[in-house]
């Protein structure tokens, strides 16, 4: 299976749901560089809800920031928290 990455052929700004949450994972992947597999994205519309963990806190912002920076999306909700390793 191929795994489809992020290009600049996605910047369209009339995406929505499903297309948009898949644009903005494969962008989250592109720019960031920490372990993504645990987040989830889901849009509503044009809003954007991320979901999941991540390992620190920092990675909490840079994770919205990017979602934040992809064309067509206007709002985004943070759900994502910091995975407690024992």
């Amino acid at each position: 299976m191929h795994k489809q990455t992020y290009i600049h052929q996605d910047d369209h700004p009339d995406l929505t749901d499903d297309d948009l949450a898949g644009k903005v994972l494969r962008y989250i992947q592109y720019v960031v560089l920490i372990d993504t597999s645990r987040l989830q994205v889901m849009a509503l519309g044009r809003m954007v809800v991320l979901s999941g963990y991540v390992s620190c806190e920092t990675e909490i912002g840079c994770v919205e920031e990017a979602a934040a920076s992809v064309i067509g999306v206007h709002l985004v909700e943070n759900r994502v928290e910091v995975l407690l390793q024992h």
